[in-house]
């Protein structure tokens, strides 16, 4: 009867183990990120069982939404500005933040299009649209326009200048041909083909183009969202990232 009842005991323990629902974990995550993080997370989910929610958008946009109080878990930014307002406003896991990728600004123009050979071509008659992300949310468009005052043509391009929410929707807006040109990252680039780099702006032209990952302070799902974050670490997210163009930084640890 003993050793019934201590079967029974086991077997009840085993299904409650197996009855704990699997977590729910929301990733806030730039745009750009959009198609390698889709591709990393239909591995990832059959693996550890947890389900990935995803909310893409412009990095700006997203900082603003969970400064407001918007339920996440993990941040996933394009540029270390829209991290730093984070973590000085006290809302990221200390010791949490790593900048695991890099990236490259492009202009991107619609295939059918002649090339731009330089950037000072943005400035002639014939160059009338030029897209790019809303400066003061898309990093995209921080980064364009940080080029353009560099190369001082901002002055003769910004009347040309039509902003996007993000720098997918950038990508789209080429793709459309509504504008004459857009920047964009060549991971975007990458996974269109209706559009061709014109050129590519050199890494020295811009601050550098990183990403940071940020565990959330009130992550509704800390544990399972720290495997998510140390699982974008390893090898096999890294060959995903760099499928899709990405610089991966560090070197990242075995599987």
């Amino acid at each position: 009867m003993k050793k019934i009842c201590g079967f029974l005991a086991a077997a009840t323990l085993a299904l409650a183990a197996m009855a704990v629902p699997a977590a729910n974990v929301t990733v806030f995550a730039a745009a750009s990120l959009t198609d390698s993080l889709k591709e990393i997370a239909a591995t990832y989910e059959q693996q550890s069982g947890d389900h990935l929610v995803f909310n893409f958008a412009a990095s700006g946009t997203l900082a603003r939404q969970i400064e407001a109080g918007a339920p996440a878990d993990l941040f996933f930014s394009a540029d270390e500005a829209r991290a730093d307002v984070l973590e000085k406003k006290g809302l990221l896991v200390s010791g949490s933040r790593k900048s695991l990728l890099r990236n490259v600004l492009v202009l991107v123009i619609p295939t059918d299009h002649a090339a731009v050979p330089s950037a000072g071509e943005l400035t002639n008659t014939a160059f009338q649209h030029l897209a790019i992300g809303e400066v003061k949310s898309v990093p995209c468009g921080t980064y364009a326009k940080f080029y353009l005052e560099k190369q001082g043509l901002w002055p003769a391009v910004e009347p040309k200048v039509i902003s996007f929410d993000s720098v997918r929707a950038v990508l789209a807006a080429v793709e459309s041909g509504n504008v004459d040109g857009g920047f964009v990252y060549v991971t975007d680039a990458m996974v269109s083909k209706k559009v061709k780099v014109a050129f590519t702006v050199p890494v020295t032209d811009t601050p550098p183009i990183t990403y940071p990952l940020a565990l959330l302070k009130d992550a509704p799902q800390p544990e399972a969202a720290k495997k998510f974050a140390a699982y974008l670490g390893t090898s096999p997210a890294a060959a995903v990232f760099v499928k899709f163009g990405f610089i991966v930084r560090p070197s990242p640890p075995g599987p």
